[in-house]
């Protein structure tokens, strides 16, 4: 399977957030503008020819920091380093933007994202609890 990472729009980003599972309340086409109103950011899709299988979206925080804030991979296409692929790609952008450092968050229970950015130089700074341990919001930091 050939897989092309570019820029896209929102609306692609909407084909993957109707297909993952783990989502109960897929974002809105508004919520994710609103968001990104007047904030530099980046919005990368995985695509296999037209078909939009994973992304990851991002915005700056200020001039030095950039919050990688969404990310998903359909399930049929994981493990197949897709995700990997974007983090790799949105850190390559983040360096030719000029930022100093990545922070992201993730939940307890989605192992094999909290491997991947151990795993790629990103550190845990700080743990919050939510409902239940496995939704605690895992907070990582990476200095570019």
């Amino acid at each position: 399977m050939k897989i092309e990472i570019k820029p896209a729009g929102i609306d692609d980003l909407l084909q993957v957030e109707l297909q993952i599972p783990e989502f109960s309340q897929p974002r809105q086409r508004a919520q994710i503008a609103q968001r990104l109103t007047g904030k530099q950011h980046l919005l990368l899709v995985a695509y296999a020819g037209e078909q939009p299988l994973a992304y990851k979206l991002g915005y700056a925080l200020d001039d030095q920091e950039f919050y990688s804030w969404l990310g998903a991979v359909i399930p049929q296409y994981r493990g197949h380093g897709i995700a990997k692929l974007l983090l790799f790609k949105q850190e390559q952008w983040c360096r030719q933007q000029g930022f100093a450092a990545i922070r992201v968050k993730s939940r307890n229970r989605f192992n094999t994202m909290l491997l991947m950015f151990i795993s790629h130089g990103y550190h845990i700074v700080k743990c919050e609890p939510v409902t239940t341990p496995l939704d605690y919001k895992i907070h990582f930091y990476k200095t570019l």
